[in-house]
């Protein structure tokens, strides 16, 4: 039997003995009694198209198939290779190359939350700045009253007005 293999756009033919064909036939999972052996052979073919002679399955494979260890080569000043560090792929978790976007994330959620707070307290700035120092930043509610020179009841009552203030202001938003 003539098998036809794709391999990266082009397609070999195989040779396979009778032995060879019929391992082929079991290992396909064919089906099929009384056939002659021309309908075998086309039967195989089929369904070794279906099978491995796909586009997607050979992109897929020329893309994974030398996924692995990375080969790093020393640099131009370098006479051996750092295998000290491993890289990105080769770990499981990547944030820690990933530390200054991560930061950078966090900081612009700290800041687009604050913003929230400033803008639902509205012209109570106090409230605001109180509201993210003891909620967001978590100063507890005596250390930021020792802070400003405030009685801490005054603050735990404003600090309950901010919140309700925030919550009324997050019902009537659209989103």
């Amino acid at each position: 039997m003539k098998l036809k293999i794709r391999y990266e756009n082009e397609y070999q033919t195989i040779t396979l003995d009778a032995e060879t064909t019929e391992e082929l036939w079991v290992s396909l999972s064919l089906e099929g009694e009384g056939l002659s052996q021309d309908e075998r052979e086309k039967l195989i073919q089929e369904e070794w198209e279906k099978q491995f002679n796909r586009p997607d399955y050979n992109c897929w494979h020329k893309f994974w198939r030398h996924h692995g260890e990375s080969k790093t080569k020393p640099g131009d000043e370098e006479d051996e290779v750092d295998t000290s560090e491993p890289l990105m792929d080769e770990v499981a978790d990547d944030c820690i190359f990933r530390k200054d976007e991560l930061g950078r994330e966090e900081r612009e959620s700290y800041e687009a939350v604050c913003q929230f707070v400033r803008e639902a307290c509205g012209k109570k700035a106090d409230w605001a700045e109180m509201f993210i120092a003891i909620r967001i930043e978590g100063v507890s509610i005596n250390d930021y009253a020792h802070q400003i020179g405030a009685d801490s009841s005054n603050i735990s009552h404003k600090l309950e007005r901010a919140a309700k203030k925030i919550k009324k202001f997050m019902q009537n938003r659209q989103i």
